[in-house]
């Protein structure tokens, strides 16, 4: 630990110009400038040097990778999947739900959504959160409160609300998959200009 510190410390800016400061100093000693006291004059340019030395600058954080965090996202779509294919849902509901892990599947199929999605990170948080919150949350929340409705006449029945949650689900990842559709055609038209601009 101590090591690492005494090697950062070389490394450091403050060192650096502390060093450049003394060689200056012992560069006046050899020319006679400095005099008897020259051990003071290039310990004062060295401590000079250090105190006048920019700050060092913090490293930025290292964030995880937007595609490895899509491959995360992959796995727990998997087991969402999983979870789904146990779980009976009225045919109304089960129809929307269908149409919507398809296209969540489709949005996290690796190809050129993957590389759009990479440079999203709004996007990649929306997908998670579809996968590891909305729809199961949806989905459990009818199972548990099925039965519960029974024993309460006149109330909305709850595949109801399931089936407008997962509409509500769908009509935001037909939005991302719209998005993403867009960036890729501003994409294929900034190459062609692009190549346009080059063949001039």
């Amino acid at each position: 630990m101590a090591t690492s510190r005494f090697v950062g410390y070389l490394e450091s800016r403050k060192n650096i110009a502390g060093s450049g400061c003394g060689l200056a100093g012992l560069v006046l000693t050899f020319t006679g400038v400095a005099g008897p006291y020259w051990p003071v004059v290039v310990v004062g340019l060295y401590g000079a040097g250090a105190l006048i030395a920019p700050p060092e600058r913090p490293a930025p954080p290292d964030f995880p990778d937007p595609s490895a965090q899509l491959d995360e996202v992959r796995g727990d779509f998997r087991r969402l999947e999983t979870y789904l294919a146990d779980v009976e849902l009225p045919p109304a509901a089960a129809g929307r739900l269908t149409e919507l892990t398809e296209l969540l599947a489709a949005l996290l199929d690796p190809g050129w959504v993957t590389e759009i999605l990479a440079q999203d990170p709004e996007a990649v948080h929306a997908l998670s959160r579809a996968v590891r919150q909305d729809v199961p949350e949806a989905v459990d929340t009818f199972v548990r409160t099925r039965w519960w409705t029974r024993l309460a006449p006149g109330q909305e029945p709850p595949e109801r609300h399931l089936e407008r949650q997962l509409g509500l689900l769908h009509e935001e990842a037909e939005r991302l998959a719209a998005g993403l559709r867009e960036t890729e055609a501003r994409r294929q038209e900034s190459h062609t200009r692009y190549l346009e601009d080059r063949s001039k």
